[in-house]
């Protein structure tokens, strides 16, 4: 009678659909693979048959174990000290997406085991298994704070990043301290994108005089940037360009600021300053005698077209050609070094790129500076001072630093406009 059952088991491709006990003993015992497997991921397998599989020699087979919802805690946490890294990662994803939705109700026992895991997880050799755990957690607001704590001063920016963006759990306190010591390139920009930036926090980022996080701050329009610390930027910024830009579009700019601002910035940013700013006619008559006094300026007269040309050309040989270079020409009205340099950048054929700015189109030049691998200020400062895309149809950044359009808007426009979709290798 056993060897009828097992020989009917092992002519069947799949497990049936209503999984009994004795199906799942028979499928251990078959030793197949492929079969394992499909009861690896079954959520109606028996818990003892998942803790045996997740001591399976096939790592492809505890994988799935531990991407399992109905694989028992004795498993998972087997499964946490696994010698294979994608075994744990899938773990991390799982536990990570289980632990938020615990409640109280639950078991104590269980809750507090799953706990351990995350911060076992979290605490993971791999970056890429404690990148995938900060990524779950980042925006909940029911783990232990001394998790995120943990997360947030990881030495790994793809970890620590998402958790300073955009974790609840973070106090003043705990950012301006992570700002004070952190050594992590991106930290602070990741603290300056935060949806709600104090200005208890933005002092500590401007004290710290880091450029792209700065820049970043300026660009985040709900970032509380009090008078005296606006102040101090704008002493530092006559020779960062990377500020003037944000530094213009911020909101609510005092007429002193902006007539510090003016004297600084070039002709281009000085125009935006009067379309963006609400100014009584005395300010602008004053921004109108500066921007004819900036044509004079020595760093418009040398921006000749080869000039331009030529110092684009040098920076992608080089191998810097990238954001900063790309906002300089677009804020100096340099059409055809802009052009270059996004073609250059997204591989696309110069005429491909000049029909997206000839047509105006802010979605396309949008499309374009992302392919080319640049911020969405970027392409904002490319759409004002090279296209001059009107006010209303203008595609802005959204919480004043993302692109606003989804991948498979940006790529639609791309074949529109015979941009390759892909860089070419």
């Amino acid at each position: 009678m056993r060897l009828d059952r097992l020989k009917q088991f092992f002519s069947r491709r799949k497990l049936p659909r209503d999984l009994r006990y004795e199906d799942a003993r028979l499928a251990l015992e078959s030793q197949s693979s492929e079969i394992k497997r499909e009861l690896a991921a079954r959520t109606d397998a028996p818990p003892e048959t998942l803790y045996y599989l997740a001591g399976d020699e096939d790592a492809s087979i505890r994988t799935l174990v531990a991407a399992n919802h109905a694989t028992p805690i004795q498993a998972d946490e087997l499964l946490q000290i696994d010698a294979d890294g994608e075994v744990r990662s899938e773990l991390a994803r799982k536990i990570s997406r289980i632990v938020p939705d615990m409640d109280e109700s639950e078991r104590r026992q269980v809750r507090d085991r799953m706990l351990v895991l995350l911060e076992k997880l979290a605490q993971d050799e791999l970056a890429r298994v404690r990148r995938i755990v900060a990524e779950e957690i980042k925006s909940c607001p029911h783990i232990p704070k001394r998790i995120a704590l943990r997360l947030a001063r990881d030495a790994e920016i793809m970890v620590c990043g998402p958790v300073l963006e955009y974790s609840p759990l973070l106090s003043d306190e705990d950012l301006v301290e992570i700002v004070a010591t952190t050594r992590v390139h991106g930290a602070l920009e990741s603290i300056a994108r935060r949806r709600n930036v104090s200005s208890y926090v933005a002092d500590a980022i401007v004290a710290t005089l880091d450029i792209p996080a700065v820049a970043q701050l300026l660009a985040n329009p709900r970032a509380d940037i009090r008078e005296e610390t606006l102040d101090k930027v704008i002493r530092e910024a006559a020779t960062i360009e990377a500020w003037h830009l944000p530094l213009v579009m911020r909101p609510s700019l005092s007429l002193r600021a902006i007539r510090r601002i003016a004297v600084f910035v070039s002709r281009a940013l000085v125009d935006e300053i009067g379309r963006h700013h609400q100014l009584d006619a005395e300010t602008q008559t004053w921004l109108k005698a500066r921007a004819q006094s900036r044509i004079e300026e020595r760093q418009v007269e040398d921006a000749t077209p080869d000039a331009a040309a030529a110092a684009i050309k040098k920076a992608f040989a080089a191998g810097t050609l990238g954001d900063d270079q790309v906002t300089k020409a677009a804020s100096l009205k340099q059409k055809g070094a802009v052009t270059l340099a996004l073609s250059l950048l997204c591989g696309a054929p110069e005429p491909a790129v000049a029909r997206a700015i000839e047509v105006k189109s802010g979605k396309g030049i949008a499309a374009i500076c992302w392919r080319a691998g640049l911020a969405m200020r970027t392409a904002l400062a490319v759409q004002i001072f090279v296209a001059n895309v009107p006010v209303d149809a203008r595609v802005l950044p959204r919480g004043g630093v993302d692109y606003p359009m989804d991948e498979s808007e940006m790529l639609w426009h791309l074949r529109y406009l015979g941009v390759p979709e892909r860089l070419s290798t």
